[in-house]
Formats: C-alpha cells, sequence, structure tokens
C-alpha cells in the first residue's frame, strides 16, 4: 500500500493520544456502560464547570454538587463563585437564582425536552443510540472518549455536539462536554462521586 496512504489512516485512527475502538471494543463498552446505568439508583456528586467562550480571554469556573435520582430527578446546585439552583422534575424544571425562583415547562418544548433526556442520560451514562445520533468511539491510557452528533435539527440548534468520558476501570462518567458551536463549550467535570446512597425526595423540593 502507499506509504501516503497509510500515514493519512494512520493519522485517521489516532487523534491527540487518541485511538479508535474496534467493534469488539464498541460492543463491550456498549454492554458495560448500560449496566452501570441500569443498576445506578443514585448519584450523588461535586462538579467543577468550564464555560470556554471564543470572544472571553478566560473560561468561567463554577463549582457546586449533582444529586441525581432515578428515574429522573436532578438537582444542580452551583456554589461558587455564586449561588444557583436548577432542579428538574416531572417535565418541569425550577430555577432558583440566588433566592429569585421561577420554573419552565419542558413538556411543551420539544428541544428542552431532547436536552433534559440528554442531561439525564449523560450523568448515567445510558446514551448509545445510533437513531439520534452519529456516534465515534476513542479511547486513551486510562478513559474511553464517546464523541454524539444529534440528528435532529432543532435539537443541533442548542447543542452542536457533545463529549462523554468514562472511565476505563469502572465504566463511570467522569466528564461532560457539550459544544455549542465550533469554539463554545460547556465541560463538566465529576469529583467524589457516590453512586447508590439514599436520597430523599425532599432534596428535590423547589
Amino acid at each position: 500500500m502507499n506509504r501516503i496512504l497509510l500515514l493519512l489512516l494512520f493519522i485517521g485512527q489516532v487523534v491527540l493520544g487518541q485511538t479508535k475502538l474496534t467493534q469488539e471494543e464498541i460492543n463491550l463498552l456498549n454492554e458495560s456502560v448500560k449496566a452501570n446505568a441500569k443498576n445506578t439508583k443514585t448519584i450523588v456528586s461535586d462538579f467543577v464547570q468550564k464555560k470556554h467562550l471564543d470572544f472571553l480571554t478566560n473560561d468561567i469556573k463554577t463549582e457546586g454538587n449533582l444529586i441525581f435520582k432515578a428515574p429522573n430527578l436532578i438537582k444542580w446546585e452551583y456554589k461558587k463563585p455564586y449561588s444557583y439552583i436548577a432542579i428538574f422534575k416531572e417535565n418541569a424544571i425550577y430555577i432558583n437564582d440566588n433566592g429569585d425562583k421561577n420554573s419552565f415547562d419542558l413538556s411543551s418544548n420539544k428541544s428542552f425536552k431532547h436536552f433534559n433526556k440528554l442531561i439525564v442520560s449523560s450523568i448515567k451514562g445510558d446514551l448509545f443510540s445510533e437513531s439520534d445520533f452519529i456516534i465515534n468511539y476513542f479511547k486513551d491510557k486510562e478513559n474511553y472518549l464517546v464523541k454524539f452528533e444529534p440528528k435532529n435539527e432543532s435539537f443541533k440548534k442548542m447543542i452542536k455536539s457533545f463529549e462523554l468520558l468514562f472511565d476505563k476501570k469502572t465504566f463511570d462518567v467522569v466528564e461532560i462536554k457539550m459544544n455549542e458551536s465550533n469554539t463554545d463549550y460547556t465541560k463538566i467535570s465529576f469529583l467524589n462521586k457516590k453512586l447508590n446512597q439514599p436520597v430523599s425526595n425532599d432534596a428535590f423540593s423547589n
């Protein structure tokens, strides 16, 4: 085979230390992640969020806590550098912006319904639908990286693409990256994650 062609094939397989998964590896990852998600009833975790906007010199960094309870209760509580809480439950999102409370109906907006489903599935790691996404799989020494491109055009106006980073040993989601455009993105890294601890519904009160 032509040496130049071999080089191009190699470059296509390896990007910044990441290698594409074989079909056998993809099947194993899918099965393991889905088994993990099925057994995950609650998640309690710290998180660090970095918002990258191309026109800003520095990323916007925030920190807080996440609480998840199956099937679809989620609470994002931002603590630094400001106080902000977003609770997803009963097809609605409830916002508490430093004491200023609002709520929005998700069921009447298809794009927000897609977004809510994305958040729930991303946190659990159960998101491998070829009918909804164009999916590419990569790995490095410590993690699996799965890249998703939504096929739904209205959803793509909100999220151009997103990425899930899985720990190789536990098949647990350690990072979510949502690309709003070619240059702007939001990256959420999970720390001190604890699974299947008792979580009261009171944790999701408005």
